[in-house]
């Protein structure tokens, strides 16, 4: 199972999440500029934008954050690191045009395990199998960087997930259905609760599916309606 324990030696380089969190400490609403690109190939992502009214292009990263292990870092660092990573790496390729960047990255947390996207259909079973009949924490790290790197401002979202008793059959069903692709956990809140599948989210269920856009409204105010 694709699944990081936090006690790993070995820490994502030259990057400290807490310090980057600290570059807009003084909660002042930053002015992003127009266009926004999305860090991402997640057409879940790209839906929460367009839901919430916000366009953007999409320039996925190329960097494999599979390489990456968390080191010491808890699972809200980790996130947030691997969301500036993304969002950085995208910026170098545009630093001389004007817009912003908002990359994102999710995983799932289950005794002490942060759970990615499964890398493959026995590793999406086992994840499905370890998260029913009990409650997991869904991290959504994001970060928004402007394309010459001068502003950026990054966090973390957290939500709670329960998930009730589900038959073995459905689950190899479920899996069986190749749904589970590119999903942190394995599963989408908003499709399996369309499903049936008895779930109860304490927090933004926008979280889990990718993009915390209770939190990120506010940020890209700019990006609405009357102020483009």
């Amino acid at each position: 199972m694709r699944s990081i324990e936090w006690i790993a030696t070995v820490g994502c380089p030259n990057y400290d999440a807490t310090e980057t969190s600290n570059i807009n400490e003084g909660n002042i609403l930053m002015q992003w500029k127009k266009p926004l690109v999305l860090a991402s190939a997640s057409p879940r992502r790209v839906e929460l934008l367009a839901s919430a009214g916000i366009d953007a292009f999409t320039c996925p990263p190329t960097i494999d954050d599979g390489v990456f292990v968390c080191g010491s870092l808890k699972p809200n660092c980790w996130v947030e690191t691997l969301a500036v990573m993304k969002a950085q790496h995208v910026a170098g390729k545009h630093h001389d045009k004007i817009g912003t960047i908002l990359a994102a990255d999710t995983v799932c947390v289950v005794d002490n395990l942060i759970l990615g996207q499964p890398e493959d259909a026995e590793d999406a079973r086992q994840m499905l199998l370890q998260m029913t009949n009990r409650s997991h924490e869904v991290f959504t790290g994001w970060c928004l960087i402007s394309m010459d790197g001068e502003q950026l401002e990054s966090g973390c979202e957290v939500a709670s997930i329960t998930i009730g008793e589900i038959a073995v059959k459905e689950i190899t069903q479920y899996v069986d259905s190749q749904k589970w692709r590119g999903k942190a956990g394995a599963y989408n809140l908003s499709e399996r609760v369309a499903a049936g599948w008895p779930i109860i989210c304490e927090g933004d269920p926008t979280c889990v599916m990718g993009l915390p856009m209770d939190r990120l409204k506010e940020k890209l105010h700019c990006f609405f309606g009357d102020n483009s």
